[in-house]
């Protein structure tokens, strides 16, 4: 996910027509975030950087599939990565990816909790 969408000539207004390739890209990212696993730990990078065993905890899966979650996102360019001594801290720099994973919360909440919808 290297390559940057380019979906208006306004930065933050949504797309009228969106190419094939950004659909396919959106359609990506959107699987990736299919997964209850890699979206808890999505979460959990939106609220700042952090090491597996800090995320293992926070998540409550076992340490083996946090860590093939995080190396998938990690390939996809969802994630970053940076050693402090042996330690390897994850982050999520991106702005609009943290938006994506609060919005879809926010969602799930309004759905799970009969709340109206937005306009």
């Amino acid at each position: 996910m290297s390559a940057r969408m380019q979906l208006s000539a306004a930065h933050g207004s949504h797309p009228r027509n969106p190419s094939a390739e950004q659909l396919t890209h959106a359609a990506t990212v959107l699987g990736l975030l299919a997964d209850r696993t890699r979206l808890a730990l999505l979460h959990c990078l939106s609220q700042g950087e952090a090491d597996v065993s800090t995320l293992t905890a926070r998540c409550g899966a076992a340490r083996p599939a946090v860590s093939q979650h995080l190396a998938r996102l990690r390939l996809s360019g969802l994630v970053t990565t940076r050693k402090e001594g042996r330690r390897v801290i994850y982050g999520m720099p991106d702005g609009h990816l943290r938006r994506l994973v609060t919005e879809a919360l926010n969602f799930a909440d309004h759905q799970l909790g009969g709340a109206p919808a937005h306009a």
